[in-house]
C-alpha cells in the first residue's frame, strides 16, 4: 500500500454516491474514504496509461488466439 503522506495533495469537497464510495473501500481494502479515493484515481490513471500504451503498441498478427491455445494443451 502507498504511503500517500509524502505526495502532494489536494484538499477538495466531492458528492459521491454512498454505496459507490462504500465499494470502492470494500474492494481496495482501505482504511480511509481519502485512501479509497485516491487508490481509485491511482488506478484509474494507471489503466489509462496502459490503455495509450498498447495503442501505441498497435496488434500483433503472429499472436495465438485463445482457440490455438486450447488447441495446444489438447495435444499435450
Amino acid at each position: 500500500m502507498p504511503n500517500w503522506g509524502h505526495f502532494r495533495s489536494m484538499k477538495t469537497t466531492i458528492d459521491l454516491p454512498e454505496d459507490e464510495l462504500a465499494e470502492a473501500i470494500r474492494h481496495t481494502g482501505a482504511k480511509t474514504k481519502t485512501e479509497a479515493v485516491s487508490l481509485a484515481v491511482a488506478d484509474f490513471n494507471r489503466r489509462q496509461r496502459l490503455t495509450r500504451l498498447a495503442a501505441r503498441m498497435g496488434t500483433f498478427q503472429d499472436m495465438l488466439t485463445r482457440n490455438d491455445l486450447n488447441r495446444m494443451r489438447e495435444t499435450d
